[in-house]
């Protein structure tokens, strides 16, 4: 999943990429007003974290464009405003939730986990065909057996599930498993398909990853569509950013 910050204080910028990049989301940092409001209306961010006091274009007037455009992306509006009225200004422009500075970083990511709940399209585990991907374990299995895979792979593979029966491009699969940092081509995508079909397809019947000649790839069940089932999002806040581990 991808999230937008939109901070200029440079330490809590740090703080919050790294807590989050350990909880195995793509961030992107947009550091002025003017920046966020573009990066948000271009890219379809799952949680945009903003911040109110900003250059170029303060936080308020960015949530209020964004809303104003239709953009219905959850948001998590910093201030060090402590007054109720200002609390309610914020709400009442769009915002999803307000978070008081100084916080500690187990609050913002009790509060991430709370906004990412509530959309019933982020789901619990999600099926196609045999093929089980369970956000809870943070695991994958086919046909019942379990398949070890390293994150990034398990990125890439959840971004092809939320798009089941859908062709998906390089772009996009980089855009959202990685982030606006990453310099590498977008032939890296082609590396960890390889990667997930030597791990799920092999020696199956019924070969689920496809590659879509010219436009990219997806993945479809035999009948044709993604199947999922409806859930909660499970999220656990850890320290440092992980390594390229296997997760059973």
């Amino acid at each position: 999943m991808r999230i937008l910050i939109v901070e200029d204080e440079p330490k809590v910028t740090r703080t919050l990429v790294k807590g989050l990049e350990a909880d195995h989301f793509a961030v992107d940092v947009a550091e002025n007003g003017e920046d966020g409001l573009q990066l948000s209306t271009e890219i379809d961010y799952d949680l945009v974290v903003l911040d109110w006091n900003l250059p170029k274009l303060d936080g308020l007037t960015v949530l209020r464009k964004l809303r104003k455009s239709g953009s219905v992306a959850r948001i998590l509006f910093l201030s060090a405003r402590k007054e109720i009225s200002d609390r309610i200004m914020a709400l009442q422009a769009g915002a999803d939730d307000f978070l008081v500075k100084p916080f500690s970083f187990d609050e913002l990511a009790a509060r991430v986990s709370a906004l990412l709940r509530r959309p019933t399209e982020l789901l619990d585990k999600i099926s196609v065909d045999d093929l089980v991907l369970d956000r809870m374990r943070h695991s994958v299995s086919r046909a019942g057996k379990l398949i070890g895979l390293t994150q990034r792979e398990y990125a890439v593979l959840e971004y092809l599930m939320r798009n089941a029966g859908r062709t998906v491009t390089r772009t996009m699969v980089v855009e959202h498993v990685w982030n606006l940092g990453f310099e590498g081509l977008t032939n890296i995508v082609d590396v960890y398909i390889n990667y997930l079909r030597a791990k799920i397809d092999q020696g199956s019947s019924n070969p689920l990853i496809h590659t879509v000649r010219g436009v990219g790839y997806s993945i479809t069940s035999s009948e044709g569509n993604g199947q999922t089932s409806l859930g909660v999002r499970s999220f656990q806040q850890t320290n440092g950013r992980p390594a390229e581990q296997s997760t059973p």
